[in-house]
This record gives structure tokens, C-alpha cells and sequence, in this order.
């Protein structure tokens, strides 16, 4: 399983730091595009990502044709609230990177409209309008992890489990 994040000009470092201790624990390399809204110094950036951060794969890109170009053969997914279709109706191959955008604007348009077919959305109220962009990762990553059974991922510790009397 390669599961690769995919950050277009993430903004909020508490955001970007929480995505890595995400990406961490689940084994999935984090790609930054920048511009970035902050200096992956920031100290928001490092306490939302605690220690897991110094144990993150993480790659840096000047801009998203540099991206590209360093990664031409990888499948790409991207999450976008003007969608049609629901990120549980695609079947995600074991190497593939899902794309998403500003937390103020979402992926741009031009990039979006070059490929329709591969943009995907998660379900909410009319009235909302969008999902925090952690929060969004999240429930991304364990759908594609779902589909190939957790491959790599421990279950709960038996120790560790709630025991009730």
C-alpha cells in the first residue's frame, strides 16, 4: 500500500501538523505544495503534529508542476465540495495520492476541471460549507485504507482494549 497526501497551499499549520500525525500513524507520505501559509518551523505546526512529526515522510514542492513532474505515474484522487461524486463510490488502487486544497478556497478551478472524473467529495448539510481539512484527510485515508483491509495496520492491543464488567 502507497498512500500519498497531498497538500495544494494548505494555509493553517495546526491543520498541516495534525494531517502529519495522521499521516504518521497510518503510513502515508504528506507532499506539500507551496506556497505554504506558514514556515514548517512553526511552532503550531509542531505541537498539532507533537513528536510524530520528526517521524514523518515529508517532501516540500516549489509549485504544482514541480510536483507533477516528480511524481508522473501516480494515480491522483482530489477532494473538492463541487464534486459529483462521493469518495465512497471510487475504488482506489494500493499506490495512489489524494489532493487537497486551501483551507480558505479549496483546489483551483483550472485544476479541477482538467479532470472531473477523479474529483471526489464527502457528503454534508446544504448549509455547510466544508469540512475541516484535517478532519477531511482523515476520513479520506481510512476509506482507501478500508478498501485494502488495513494492510499494514495493527488492530487494537487485546491489553489496551476497554474491558467491561
Amino acid at each position: 500500500m502507497e498512500l500519498n497526501i497531498i497538500l495544494h497551499e494548505p494555509e493553517i499549520p495546526q491543520n498541516t501538523g495534525s494531517i502529519g500525525r495522521t499521516c504518521m500513524a497510518l503510513g502515508a507520505k504528506l507532499h506539500l505544495i507551496q506556497p505554504l501559509g506558514f514556515s514548517l518551523e512553526d511552532k503550531y505546526l509542531k505541537r498539532a503534529g507533537m513528536d510524530y512529526w520528526r517521524r514523518l515522510n515529508v517532501e516540500c514542492y516549489s509549485d504544482w508542476p514541480t510536483f507533477l513532474a516528480a511524481q508522473p505515474e501516480l494515480p491522483l484522487w482530489y477532494f473538492t465540495t463541487k464534486a459529483r461524486k462521493c469518495y465512497n463510490e471510487a475504488e482506489f488502487s494500493k499506490r495512489l495520492g489524494m489532493v487537497f486544497g486551501r483551507e480558505t478556497g479549496g483546489l483551483p478551478d483550472t485544476l479541477l476541471e482538467k479532470v472531473p472524473e477523479r474529483c471526489l467529495r464527502i457528503p454534508m448539510l446544504p448549509e455547510a460549507r466544508s469540512l475541516n481539512l484535517a478532519v477531511t484527510v482523515g476520513i479520506a485515508a481510512c476509506e482507501v485504507l478500508r478498501q485494502h483491509g488495513f494492510a499494514g495496520l495493527t488492530a487494537a492491543d487485546p491489553e489496551k482494549r476497554l474491558k467491561f464488567h
